[in-house]
């Protein structure tokens, strides 16, 4: 008698992995892993090779994250790969110039980071975290030179990026080239049946299935992502052009972004960044279509999902409040930090750097003159303007920065 399956049926599992997803190459074959997977009562393997450059994680980084836990949810074993060694390398993909590299502690120090944080999408003690390290630090230079033979100059350069520098006269490095081979090698290590990555990472993942074969073993089926709009509703969400929404920021300003993104982007974030069931996606769509709806509504219901997931249903209900207090009844938040200022004036650009809401005199002055700082509800303009501390006074820098200023 055969055992019963563990996995739900193999139509299912493709509509919960089609989901938000860019590409799935070959998509055939991938149902034929999953129907071998549901027949024999074994899990797939499911690859994710986690950048270590950065180790705070936004919703962008989510979106691939999500992914690998969907299949979790299937019964799938998700693989976790840390780029210890790679990222000394550094990934040039999707850049006109090479990443910088890391030290191996700096990469082993973000890995970890990357993991604590990671931990609130994926199912922690399902995931297995492995270091490429512990394969990669073996090959010796005959190694590399055998596995370097079987991939060639002219495949290498059909990669978007490095035909755009070749094309420009930009340099390309030799170690470069040696990225995607050193990240298939990942793929031959632990047996990936499947590698998820984003639209960026296409080229990367098709080198590892092509590696795969000249191993012998059976190449993977690759996953890609959509890379998700940042805050500005122009470029992919990233932490440098300040336009992310971090998993691990407080509540308001989870809240708080998440209301300053486009209209046209509302669906695309409840489909890549949260849970809500796929009817209700259908009911989503049909609302934004409606042009009597204000999608400000949306809106707000996306926003308090969001801190749901990453802080608590409560912590959704006050964040919510204190903004509606903030920005509709023109009040302040139930709670503001308080600073003892112990001069007894302090020019308004030290001000603002004292406590913390400009990292430097320069942005400081830019944030004055373009009239985002007031003090107790009056705007300051002038740079140059000494605030006096006779008594306590409620400075403002921005949308959501609030601090009470206390006399010595």
């Amino acid at each position: 008698m055969s055992k019963k399956p563990i996995f739900p049926p193999v139509n299912e599992q493709m509509d919960l992995i089609k989901r938000g997803a860019f590409e799935i190459i070959p998509e055939d074959e991938l149902v034929q892993k999953l129907e071998k997977s549901y027949k024999e009562n074994y899990p797939l393997k499911i690859k994710l090779g986690c950048d270590p450059t950065r180790p705070d994680l936004h919703l962008g980084h989510s979106v691939v994250l999500r992914k690998l836990a969907q299949f979790q949810d299937l019964g799938h074993d998700a693989i976790l790969i840390v780029g210890d060694f790679t990222g000394m390398i550094g990934d040039p993909s999707g850049r006109n110039s090479s990443r910088p590299p890391l030290s191996f502690e700096e990469a082993r120090e973000n890995g970890k980071s990357y993991f604590e944080q990671a931990s609130k999408i994926l199912h922690k003690e399902k995931t297995r975290i492995v270091y490429n390290s512990e394969w990669l630090g073996k090959m010796s230079f005959e190694d590399v030179i055998k596995l370097a033979s079987k991939y060639t100059v002219a495949r290498m350069l059909e990669r978007d990026d490095f035909t755009k520098r070749y094309k420009g006269g930009i340099p390309i490095l030799i170690h470069e080239i040696l990225y995607p081979l050193a990240q298939a090698m990942d793929s031959v290590a632990i047996e990936s049946d499947v590698e998820l990555g984003g639209t960026d990472q296409k080229f990367n993942l098709l080198v590892g299935r092509d590696i795969q074969r000249e191993f012998g073993a059976s190449p993977q089926v690759i996953l890609t992502m959509p890379l998700l709009v940042g805050t500005d509703g122009v470029e992919k969400m990233s932490k440098s052009l300040d336009n992310y929404i971090g998993i691990n920021e407080s509540p308001k300003d989870i809240y708080g972004k998440t209301l300053s993104i486009a209209d046209e982007l509302i669906y695309t974030y409840f489909e890549l960044t949260t849970n809500v069931m796929n009817e209700e996606l259908v009911n989503i769509r049909q609302l934004l279509a409606d042009k009597s709806f204000n999608p400000r509504d949306l809106k707000r219901k996306l926003a308090r999902t969001l801190v749901t997931m990453y802080h608590s249903e409560e912590a959704a209900i006050t964040a919510e409040n204190e903004f509606d207090t903030i920005f509709i009844k023109k009040g302040l938040p139930d709670t503001v930090p308080e600073i003892k200022i112990e001069e007894s004036k302090k020019n308004i650009l030290d001000l603002i750097v004292q406590v913390g809401f400009a990292p430097s005199k320069a942005e400081a002055r830019r944030l004055v003159q373009q009239g985002g700082v007031t003090i107790d509800g009056e705007k300051i303009s002038d740079i140059t303007k000494d605030v006096t501390f006779e008594s306590e006074k409620i400075l403002k820098v921005g949308k959501r920065n609030f601090i009470k200023l206390l006399c010595s």
